[in-house]
């Protein structure tokens, strides 16, 4: 696989399609902000006008869209898997719903294409760094042709299974974990802040115990900040947090504790700070506690 189509190319899309590009891959990308498609021209690639005009003539397309409703509109409603050609493999990498995932990879497959369901974990640090973790199910062998260019893109590749679905439902998974850790800590934090406990102390001390987890190293600090720099925003648990209780509906599955914290998410997003980095779900802890927050 020489030439990629890439549809998305937002704050993980650009720097993946330009470690594709490094790599040796030539790149047609299209997103809806026509500066955005622009901008990859400066690292090599070509803008497309179009979704169909980004997939036409390519090995493999890329989509690296915010959900399963905007892969639906740029394969269909805007002609990209028409246009893919028939045998090229569609790579959706976008956090969506399992039963989304299936209903997408039916028609596509239907269509005659082949398709790779492969979300993403790293964030924009790692689709930056090209260290992203993939977890990748599609047939062993669309996986083992697909394998180069998501070799472009991460570092940890995973074949977790042979079925449309498995991917996302791992994504799922690890979103669940993220929310609810990340959720806790603020929590934790809470408390303490509501006794008078200096935080900074209380994070030295829990980032060295057995308490301790990488989300309470990675976000603890920026819960002390009054404005940390957003690299994952309030409303991206809003939405994955969903789709965690969207799957485990599908499932039969209960889940109390991402029931709890996407109202604790979508508390923060309804006060107007969506846009917040997801640290600052702490807020809603210290509007319903009377305390302050930090600056």
């Amino acid at each position: 696989m020489k030439t990629i189509g890439f549809i998305g190319l937002g704050s993980m899309g650009m720097p993946m399609a330009g470690n594709l590009l490094a790599k040796g891959f030539q790149v047609r990308g299209f997103d809806v902000r026509a500066e955005s498609a622009a901008a990859l021209a400066d690292r090599g690639g070509t803008p497309a006008a179009t979704a169909a005009e980004a997939a036409r003539g390519a090995d493999a397309l890329v989509l690296m869209v915010v959900n399963a409703a905007q892969a639906e509109a740029a394969l269909f409603d805007g002609g990209a898997l028409e246009a893919l050609p028939s045998g090229g493999v569609v790579v959706l990498m976008a956090t969506c719903p399992p039963g989304a995932v299936e209903a997408l990879a039916a028609r596509v497959e239907a269509a005659g294409r082949r398709f790779v369901d492969a979300p993403v974990s790293g964030g924009v640090v790692g689709a930056v760094a090209g260290t992203l973790t993939i977890m990748a199910a599609a047939p062993k062998a669309t996986f083992e042709a697909a394998k180069p260019v998501l070799a472009g893109m991460g570092d940890k590749l995973f074949h977790v299974g042979e079925r449309p679905g498995q991917g996302a439902t791992v994504k799922t998974v690890n979103q669940l974990l993220c929310g609810v850790h990340i959720a806790v800590v603020a929590e934790a934090f809470a408390l303490a802040a509501k006794v008078g406990v200096d935080l900074d102390i209380l994070l030295e001390i829990m980032g060295g115990s057995a308490a301790s987890s990488w989300m309470l190293k990675n976000r603890g600090p920026r819960m002390l900040e009054s404005e940390p720099e957003v690299t994952s925003a309030v409303d991206i648990f809003v939405k994955d947090l969903g789709i965690v209780l969207e799957a485990g509906r599908d499932a039969k599955a209960a889940l109390p504790l991402a029931a709890v914290a996407h109202q604790l998410f979508l508390a923060t997003s309804g006060r107007g700070e969506g846009a917040a980095d997801d640290s600052q779900v702490i807020r809603t802890y210290h509007a319903m506690n009377g305390t302050k927050r930090p600056g």
